[in-house]
């Protein structure tokens, strides 16, 4: 039942936690926000100049790599995957008002996670249904 669980709830929780790590820390939001932006290590380029990456940058990373294995999932026509959908809309849903009603989640960062979390979503009910209308085939006169 584990497979069920939308991979996309990690990147989210992590977000999650580097803010309110801020906002509990007693540092407030903008030093909460400043910490997505903060670089964590810097990478030097063959340009010569400094790759900064902070833990935004990280978060959309991993949100990256766990949207790839989502769409994979997506693909998948076992009965865990329309729970799978059911979940990833309920993270949808919980994103979006996190999004346009929690003031330490309405950052860019977070909107691109609330769009890869809308894309799973997006991507889960398309091939759903495509694959409903070709295993519901009545054939043609």
């Amino acid at each position: 039942m584990l497979v069920a669980i939308p991979l996309l709830v990690i990147p989210v929780l992590l977000y999650a936690l580097v803010i309110g790590s801020g906002l509990i820390g007693g540092e407030g939001l903008l030093a909460a926000e400043q910490a997505l932006r903060d670089p964590m290590f810097s990478i030097p380029m063959v340009s010569g100049a400094p790759w900064n990456v902070g833990s935004g940058d990280l978060i959309l990373f991993l949100s990256l790599i766990l949207l790839f294995f989502e769409l994979l999932k997506s693909t998948s026509s076992q009965k865990v995957a329309i729970v799978n959908h059911a979940l990833s809309m309920i993270l949808f849903i919980v994103c979006l008002v996190a999004f346009l009603l929690l003031k330490g989640f309405a950052t860019s960062t977070f909107f691109l996670i609330l769009t890869m979390v809308m894309l799973d979503v997006l991507a889960g009910f398309i091939v759903t249904i495509i694959s409903a209308r070709k295993d519901l085939d009545f054939g043609t006169p």
